[in-house]
């Protein structure tokens, strides 16, 4: 099932099947290492709910609910 990163639950794991970013967000996101095919676990949200912690290759990264819709993914578990 495709969804967006900022559906995933904490805990949870998924795999990024796409990017729809464009420009600077798209290389800012490529630069943090989120590519197609990288897996992706929800860590911590914030207590408003925006930001939102993403362990992503061994490094903690925080984005944007707003960045997250960005990115398309494939839930693993």
């Amino acid at each position: 099932m495709t969804t967006t990163l900022d559906q995933l639950k904490s805990g949870k794991t998924a795999t990024v099947t796409r990017l729809t970013a464009s420009g600077p967000n798209r290389r800012r996101l490529m630069d943090l290492g989120i590519l197609p095919g990288t897996q992706l676990v929800a860590e911590l949200r914030s207590p408003l709910g925006d930001p939102i912690a993403y362990r992503v290759r061994d490094t903690l990264i925080a984005l944007r609910q707003s960045q997250a819709r960005q990115i398309e993914i494939e839930l693993t578990d």
